[in-house]
């Protein structure tokens, strides 16, 4: 398997509402199917019906609301981002559920869910340099300076 995500799919309980959501934060999806998507870098995020979701993977869906243990995350280039993203994701509707902050490894992060209660990140990581079109690359946690 090649060390490589091509797309995340979240399962949503009102696809139109999620679009409008996501849509307010600046992203342009295509609805196709019942299924919107998203062209989000090198990746893609896919907004499905969450009963359809589960019986596409062929697991139950416990419809609970908690933490489903897994955060998306955005790295941004400055402290000043995180800050304006995490406004406009209050002002789309989001519940932040963590206020941007300083953290442990030396950035600026804050969290919010979107409708649905999946968990974002929004990060400045002076560690995690991005390039000119947004792609992150991990350093070499080895090297020694």
């Amino acid at each position: 398997m090649e060390q490589r995500i091509s797309l995340v799919t979240l399962g949503v309980a009102d696809l139109p509402r999620s679009r409008a959501f996501y849509e307010q934060l600046g992203w342009r999806g295509q609805e196709v199917e019942e299924t919107v998507f998203f062209q989000a870098g090198g990746l893609a995020l896919v907004l499905w019906g969450r009963a359809k979701l589960a019986a596409d993977a062929g697991v139950d869906d416990a419809g609970g609301d908690g933490f489903g243990g897994m955060t998306l995350a955005q790295n941004v280039r400055s402290r000043g981002e995180v800050d304006e993203l995490m406004a406009t994701a209050a002002a789309a509707g989001a519940a932040v559920t963590q206020p941007a902050r300083e953290t442990f490894y030396g950035g600026y992060a804050g969290c919010f869910a979107d409708p649905d209660g999946h968990v974002w990140e929004i990060a400045w990581n002076p560690g995690f340099p991005l390039g000119p079109d947004g792609a992150l690359t991990l350093p070499d946690f080895g090297a020694t300076g």
